[in-house]
């Protein structure tokens, strides 16, 4: 008999998510059986933390259900054939330490990962996040080389590979973060230019002098008063790949604007909101892709790791503060 632990939402959200909003449960797991549907006995190694779960929570879960979001487990036990015991998987069950599955919702990680290779990374550059920066540049942003990239949010798991797959891609990358460290961070990893957003005088400013020619690609991470400025400086034919909204996730009254229509026509901009889940019928493509840059060293990862499954609501809030550079994980 295995007892696993899970952090339930006790109530939703209003304005910012607070600790007090999360109750650590204990589960009771039965036994699997020979011929039934769970056939898999899962631990898991590490936890993500990622600003969908924010609005997520409000959409799609009730009081008292488990809180939402991705883990890389191991195989404790297993009744199917096509998992090993050992096997590392990638999930979709919740804050849980531990939990039950059929498999059909399971992914192996790749068979040539490397054994150097931190398997957290599966949950961030290699996984959800990366492939979210790799179909939103390439089938949303539809980048070309020569282009000017400008992301926000870019030292956050998706932002930071953002600019690099457009430097592989052969575009000049524009980043802002919201601090000093985080914009040395996006110099070091290849950004041309990279500003912090909370310091500069006018961001009108600091966005054209970072590229006075104005902008060809546009991945916004974060919404409000950013993009309806970012918008305002897109070149003609410009496309826009809508990711996130995160300066936006945690208000009680509603944001008036952005008001982009104008822009829109004049400068015939296309504009596009994605979902990941979208291509994941090429989920392999895009992990082999990004695989073989992390091993090459073309793109580099950074995760901010807390320890401890206790820490959970912790790494959660801190990670929708902006305290994490790149991935946000805990270490179960």
């Amino acid at each position: 008999m295995v007892i696993a632990k899970a952090w339930v939402l006790k109530k939703h959200f209003d304005g910012f998510p607070k600790t007090s909003d999360f109750d650590l449960k204990e589960i009771e797991l039965p036994s699997l059986k020979d011929g039934g549907e769970q056939k898999l006995l899962l631990e898991s190694v590490f936890l993500s933390v990622d600003p969908y779960m924010r609005p997520y929570s409000q959409r799609l879960m009730k009081e008292g259900d488990i809180m939402i979001g991705m883990q890389v487990a191991r195989i404790i036990e297993s009744k199917n054939p096509a998992f090993a015991v050992g096997a590392f998987v990638v999930g979709d069950s919740g804050w849980r330490t531990h939990f039950i599955s059929d498999g059909k919702k399971l992914q192996l990680l790749p068979s040539n990962w490397p054994e150097s290779l931190p398997r957290s990374l599966a949950l961030g550059t290699v996984g959800m996040p990366g492939l979210t920066a790799y179909f939103g540049l390439l089938e949303v942003c539809k980048m070309k080389p020569g282009e000017t990239v400008l992301v926000n949010a870019a030292a956050g798991a998706v932002g930071s590979v953002v600019g690099q797959l457009a430097k592989i891609g052969g575009c000049k990358v524009v980043g802002s973060a919201g601090s000093d460290d985080k914009v040395a961070y996006l110099k070091k990893i290849g950004f041309d230019e990279a500003f912090n957003y909370k310091t500069v005088k006018s961001l009108d400013e600091a966005l054209r002098k970072a590229s006075p020619d104005g902008y060809d690609c546009f991945f916004d991470n974060v919404g409000g008063e950013f993009a309806s400025v970012a918008i305002s400086q897109m070149k003609k034919y410009g496309r826009i790949a809508i990711c996130g909204a995160i300066s936006q996730y945690n208000d009680t009254v509603p944001q008036k604007g952005p008001y982009v229509q104008i822009h829109m026509i004049f400068k015939e901009l296309q504009m596009e909101g994605f979902i990941v889940s979208r291509w994941n019928h090429r989920r392999e493509e895009g992990l082999q892709a990004l695989l073989k840059w992390v091993v090459e060293g073309k793109v580099k990862c950074h995760e901010q790791v807390t320890e401890g499954f206790e820490n959970m609501p912790m790494a959660f809030i801190g990670m929708l503060k902006g305290e994490n550079l790149g991935k946000a994980v805990v270490k179960v």
